[in-house]
């Protein structure tokens, strides 16, 4: 694969947009500042407080793009020991995300210090910190030690089902169609096309209506397939039944929306069809040509770890020793929005790098070192 095909600067766009709106969203949603916003701008702090997550669906879907794009471009497993690469990939997510809880437990403690306010987390005990580290908090009731952190667990549990799937599809096709000499490889994609698209449209029509399941992958993976198949469907080698099951995939999927309208679905639909689109036409990697974005989806990562900790002192900081005042309370929320951009900045550099490059070292040798979360700088020329 060419360097080129190797810069995708339309999904580092994507990281980028979204992450902001990912800030917006808890900077909207968490503090007081927002409090005094909402009285000159409610209809934008209300939307951003109460919409601004549905960005989270533009992760879930580049993910699973991402995802496929690494492990089965042509929908057959081509990875190496799925035990390493799910290591790699834990290892991947949690060591950098592990330092980020650090900042923010002592973010926490010295925003208590300055206010009092639900938004701020109390003091962690020692098996809270382990649950967050094994990305079992959520499932295991444990309250968050900072916003959004259910997210990389939910993106773990999502790799590793996909993994699943994928795995499962190859063992299939090795016993239905067994590789022979002059035979096609296209028949053997249709295993893991039915799996995953099967367990996609499960998620769509079962498991995404009831909120119960959404600390498990099955609540989100109806988005994940979305990106898997986003991509399969301008890289899979020719085949009719290959064509029939992602175009019936993707009729049942639309009449699930149909049935019961979410619009955090039909966005993850949305973005899907402009990766495949943009992806067959090739604008994928040429569009858009821009340092800003690129840079900003290359630091999304740092920023989702960072901005709810600065989040959380910047708005301490400003009702302990700011006025209260509109303009203010509102100038320190677009403080805590550059802080965290920075502050993001300055992680990605300092410690999501670094310890990347440990983890890789550490990881399986078998574990594709293009695998990386979708928020982190991924599939760039050179990697």
């Amino acid at each position: 694969m060419s360097a080129l095909r190797n810069r995708m600067p339309l999904i580092d766009a994507f990281k980028a947009v979204a992450s902001q709106f990912i800030v917006l969203h808890h900077l909207a949603f968490y503090g007081p500042m927002s409090d005094w916003t909402h009285t000159v701008l409610p209809g934008l702090v209300g939307w951003l407080s109460q919409d601004g997550r549905l960005a989270v669906q533009v992760f879930l879907v580049v993910s699973g793009y991402l995802a496929v794009r690494s492990l089965a471009p042509k929908g057959v497993f081509a990875g190496g020991n799925p035990w390493g690469l799910l290591r790699h990939r834990y290892l991947t997510i949690v060591v950098p995300y592990a330092v980020a809880l650090l900042v923010a437990i002592a973010c926490a403690w010295l925003a208590r210090q300055w206010m009092t306010h639900h938004s701020v987390p109390d003091a962690p005990e020692p098996l809270q910190f382990l649950t967050h580290a094994l990305l079992l908090h959520s499932v295991l009731g444990f309250d968050s030690l900072s916003a959004g952190v259910w997210y990389v667990a939910i993106d773990f549990q999502l790799f590793a089902l996909m993994l699943s799937l994928l795995w499962l599809g190859r063992r299939w096709a090795d016993r239905a169609l067994p590789t022979t000499a002059g035979a096609p490889a296209a028949p053997r994609a249709w295993p893991t096309l039915l799996l995953v698209l099967g367990v996609g449209l499960a998620s769509l029509w079962f498991f995404n209506l009831d909120a119960d399941y959404d600390n498990w992958a099955v609540y989100f993976f109806g988005a994940y397939a979305a990106g898997a198949v986003a991509y399969w469907v301008g890289n899979l080698p020719a085949g009719k039944l290959q064509t029939g099951l992602i175009v019936l995939g993707t009729g049942l999927a639309l009449a699930a929306l149909a049935l019961d309208f979410r619009t955090r679905i039909a966005l993850a639909l949305g973005v899907a069809a402009v990766l495949a689109i943009t992806q067959a036409k090739g604008w994928l990697y040429t569009w858009p040509q821009s340092r800003v974005l690129g840079y900003l989806g290359k630091i999304s990562y740092g920023v989702f770890l960072m901005n709810f900790p600065v989040g959380l002192v910047v708005n301490a900081a400003v009702s302990r020793f700011g006025l209260a005042d509109v303009y203010f309370q509102t100038a320190g929320v677009l403080l805590a929005w550059v802080g965290s951009v920075a502050a993001g900045a300055a992680f990605h550099h300092a410690v999501e790098v670094p310890l990347r490059r440990w983890s890789s070292g550490r990881a399986h040798a078998g574990a594709s070192p293009r695998l990386r979360l979708p928020f982190a700088t991924v599939l760039r020329a050179g990697k």
